[in-house]
């Protein structure tokens, strides 16, 4: 719901176990807004999605969100709010190699528990609005191109129509041109749905479209 904030975030801290640990005080963000995170790569920025996701726990401080106290969660409790209510588009992509294009998409609704009907005819139109052709539909993920596989990923993170949109350098494969067509389609899909989108990158030419553009280090110091 547009009146509800996606994220409050106070005094947390994060990091893995045996890794490179963070403090962030202060963060809050409206549903529907658009943000960009900047970052450099290995400074930590999907760490700080995982922990978003809830994928890593926080050790301190109070983490909500979308109205989930995660800071009172494992991430095995928050398994199937994960899979419902967010979509999160991995840097590596997390596409199986050995399913094809439709199977890598309705894999989210599986897990999601998903029984809305036509979800196949679903699928087909978010790859149409992807530009993705019809013809990749049956193909194996092994056999798609770099940017094809980024474009099934955010079929994939969209199709449950969740309220919020983690993406960890979705561009990162595209040249200019293609980076900002993919961008505008994105926000297209993101705003037809009134979900918010958190992108995590290291170009910060992408910035300016999003409603916010903040820098990690603003945001985060590390321990």
């Amino acid at each position: 719901m547009l009146n509800e904030p996606a994220l409050n975030i106070s005094d947390i801290e994060y990091g893995h176990k045996h890794g490179p640990r963070w403090r962030l005080p202060s963060w809050h963000i409206a549903a529907g807004q658009t943000i960009f995170m900047q970052a450099p790569s290995g400074t930590g920025k999907s760490t700080l999605l995982n922990v978003l996701a809830g994928l890593l726990p926080v050790s301190s401080g109070e983490l909500t969100v979308l109205q989930e106290p995660l800071h009172l969660r494992r991430s095995a409790q928050t398994a199937q709010w994960r899979a419902r209510q967010l979509g999160i588009i991995f840097q590596n992509l997390n596409l199986l190699d050995y399913l094809s294009c439709l199977d890598n998409i309705l894999l989210a609704t599986h897990f999601a528990k998903n029984r809305e009907p036509r979800l196949a005819d679903k699928a087909r139109e978010l790859m149409s609005r992807l530009n993705l052709p019809q013809q990749l539909l049956h193909k194996k993920a092994c056999e798609l191109s770099v940017g094809q596989r980024q474009r099934v990923a955010i079929a994939r993170a969209l199709i449950n129509n969740p309220r919020l949109i983690l993406a960890d350098e979705p561009t990162s494969a595209l040249d200019n041109d293609n980076s900002q067509d993919f961008l505008a389609l994105l926000f297209e899909l993101v705003r037809e749905r009134g979900c918010t989108l958190i992108l995590a990158s290291h170009d910060q030419g992408l910035g300016s479209a999003f409603d916010q553009h903040i820098s990690l280090h603003e945001l985060s110091q590390p321990l």
